[in-house]
């Protein structure tokens, strides 16, 4: 019999597989008797009535899809309005909605890093901050992970345009980046600063509104933040907030906004009535940051090994791949679901379960939760 031409994605497989490192699809009910502290959705808007009766309405009214890119008849009257509050509530001068926050990372790094430039990346950046590394014009130097010295020290041996990226809040650990410190050094070299805040958005700073906006960095000329629209508000989309100028660019150079289909009216629509939920419910912000504490010093408590939050994620050290798979499935098995990240998702290659803090949560429910991962740790 002839060979297929994908035959080597054999041994990929038995690879992965001795490796414990498989991944599989597991679609999920409507409707689920779980705990989730495996989702992303930190502020419990997701399900919220006005969340998806936004939606609801938005579809109703502008139809099921963007029908074509923002450039050509993707841009609705609601795109518009959802830029403009998104922008006002970060501090922002501009906004600019896409596909998704994998799209809107693609697009800010890949339009501010033309050829000639450098780009200083932190070690522990996601994948679509690296990925948009990889696909720019500019050179890229990955730095060690939350360092502004080795930041310094990348800038010092580059002359012309650069920029600084970074995570806010680093998916796997959960871990803050020191943005102060890098701004200054930004400041000192000239260089932009254009930071990942999908996990600070609706967590940190005065009502949820982001990062750059506790550290003081909101509407500076030489800072850029991208966000999604599919944690703390519940929805579907990315954006990237900036100066006016530099979303304008956008406009102009950045491929997964010229050539990809607009974010769907129906999501812009449940993002929209999120982001006015938290306007008006600040106190979600502040409960989510209390339920992330309150896990780790339960898990702490139990002796088990907890990266100390400083937004939403509480990250809990596995001793192998193997370990935190079988580890994930005990949890699901006791009425809990949690994430679990092996290599290559996470940089130092430690595997670990990723809880994920929400606002909706009881004081019980955490408990419960703590009581369901340390009776099941290997």
């Amino acid at each position: 019999m002839a060979s297929s031409p994908f035959d080597w994605i054999d041994e990929q497989a038995r690879l992965r597989e001795r490796a414990g490192l498989v991944r599989t699809l597991r679609p999920r009910p409507a409707e689920s008797g779980l705990l989730d502290l495996a989702g992303n959705d930190y502020l419990g808007l997701a399900r919220h009535p006005e969340v998806t009766e936004g939606a609801a309405a938005a579809a109703h009214r502008w139809g099921g899809g963007a029908t074509g890119s923002r450039l050509v008849s993707g841009s609705t009257e609601l795109h518009a309005e959802l830029e403009r509050e998104l922008a006002a509530f970060c501090g922002f001068e501009s906004a600019l909605v896409l596909s998704s926050g994998y799209a809107a990372n693609l697009a800010a790094v890949t339009a501010l890093a033309p050829h000639g430039s450098l780009i200083v990346s932190d070690a522990g950046n996601h994948a679509s901050l690296i990925d948009g590394c990889r696909l720019a014009r500019g050179t890229t130097q990955v730095v060690p992970h939350t360092d502004p010295d080795a930041v310094r020290k990348a800038l010092g041996t580059h002359q012309g345009p650069a920029v600084v990226v970074t995570d806010s809040v680093f998916s796997v650990d959960g871990d803050a980046t020191p943005l102060p410190q890098l701004a200054d050094v930004c400041r000192e070299f000239g260089a932009g600063l254009l930071v990942d805040d999908a996990h600070g958005l609706g967590v940190l700073g005065e009502g949820g509104r982001g990062a750059l906006h506790a550290a003081g960095l909101a509407g500076a000329p030489g800072a850029v933040a991208t966000v999604t629209l599919s944690k703390s508000l519940g929805s579907q989309g990315g954006a990237v907030l900036g100066p006016a100028k530099v979303i304008d660019h956008l406009v102009n150079a950045a491929r997964t906004l010229i050539f990809d289909t607009g974010l769907a009216p129906a999501a812009a629509g449940a993002a929209l009535a999120a982001l006015r939920v938290l306007r008006r419910e600040p106190e979600r912000a502040t409960r989510v940051r209390a339920v992330a504490s309150g896990l780790h010093e339960l898990l702490t408590g139990e002796g088990l090994s907890a990266v100390r939050p400083d937004a939403a994620v509480v990250s809990v050290r596995a001793p192998s791949p193997e370990a935190a798979v079988r580890w994930a499935a005990d949890c699901r098995g006791a009425g809990l679901a949690v994430g679990c990240f092996r290599p290559p998702s996470v940089p130092d290659g430690v595997s670990r379960l990723r809880l994920t803090a929400r606002a909706d949560l009881s004081d019980a429910q955490v408990a419960d939760a703590v009581r369901v991962i340390s009776r099941t740790a290997p």
